[in-house]
């Protein structure tokens, strides 16, 4: 079978290097050319919950060969189309595209590729780039688990999920809509607030301001879900709209007082869009918030928070307001 991580960013590497560590080959693929030559030269190192460097195979898209049995996608979300299509030219006739991406990608990879082809896989864990082939975990390696379930009529799941438990705990899903759902409630409230005050889930979990915010964009995402049809948005052996869900001001400030503790195991974690802001680099906050918004609109459901949010990051990216704690006052 042969098997490659189209993205070989952060979570590229440590899921490559996983998965070549338990012996199971693995091409890894970036347009990064000086970080091909790196990772073959070198091999892909982690470092932080794990420590450990393991040779790996790495090419562009340009020097991709033959077919691939199974495509893990990690690239980040724009250009999704264009991304299935190319890689529509290197799937085997039976072959699986497996999205790791945040948000709610699999609609526009299906209509490129066919929704029996698509599986999508709910990662509850981080990583962020040290170097060319270095990749830091910033989660404890407990919490390296994925949810994995089929977007349409695919019967490759429990197949997939074997190749993938060589890197992390899998659960197999047959409602892959309610786990999407759940991590968008992390991603479109702690990440979208990371990248707006350079803060790590940790800290906004336990600051008054942020966590208020945080339990507000997680509010409105439980609206659009529940709108969708969500009955439960399971998260770790926890169903998130039974634990953060809440419908009066008390109900509001025990959500609060848990979200420190929901956060323990994530708590030094920063969103992938702080990091591409401090580069100067547009982000991803139109897939993640901006899914939620756009579910919203289509459903009925009124987010004014997170459309809120969505307006204050890009005017971060456009040079009209600052990537400072002091941006949460804003929303006001």
């Amino acid at each position: 079978m042969r098997i490659c991580i189209y993205g070989a960013g952060a979570m590229g590497i440590v899921l490559g290097a996983f998965l070549n560590k338990a012996g199971i080959p693995a091409d890894l693929i970036t347009r990064d050319k000086p970080r091909v030559d790196a990772l073959n030269r070198s091999g892909a190192r982690v470092v932080g919950g794990a420590n450990f460097c393991v040779p790996v195979q790495a090419y562009t898209p340009g020097e991709m060969t033959g077919k691939y049995d199974v495509v893990i996608l990690l690239t980040k979300q724009k250009g999704n189309a264009e991304t299935a299509r190319f890689l529509g030219g290197y799937l085997a006739a039976d072959g699986a595209l497996v999205c790791m991406q945040n948000g709610l990608p699999e609609r526009v990879l299906a209509e490129q590729l066919g929704k029996d082809r698509i599986y999508g896989c709910v990662l509850s864990w981080g990583a962020t780039a040290e170097g060319k082939a270095v990749s830091r975990l910033t989660s404890d390696l407990s919490a390296m688990r994925g949810i994995l379930g089929a977007y349409g009529g695919g019967r490759r799941a429990e197949e997939i999920a074997r190749i993938l438990s060589a890197a992390m705990k899998i659960s197999l899903t047959e409602n892959l809509k309610e786990a999407r759902f759940a991590k968008l409630a992390i991603n479109a409230s702690f990440s979208t607030l990371s990248a707006l005050t350079g803060m790590t889930f940790g800290e906004i979990a336990r600051k008054r301001k942020t966590s208020k915010l945080a339990a507000e964009l997680m509010k409105e995402v439980f609206s659009v879900a529940k709108a969708a049809g969500c009955t439960a948005l399971p998260v770790q052996g926890h169903d998130l709209l039974r634990l953060l869900d809440y419908r009066s001001a008390a109900g509001k400030l025990r959500t609060r007082l848990l979200l420190p503790i929901a956060m323990k195991k994530h708590k030094n974690l920063v969103s992938g869009m702080l990091v591409a802001l401090e580069q100067g680099r547009r982000c991803e906050i139109d897939e993640i918030s901006g899914a939620v918004v756009r579910e919203g609109k289509r459903l009925g459901v009124p987010v004014p928070v997170q459309e809120r949010a969505v307006a204050l990051v890009h005017d971060i990216e456009n040079g009209f307001a600052e990537l400072s704690y002091d941006t949460v006052e804003l929303f006001d």
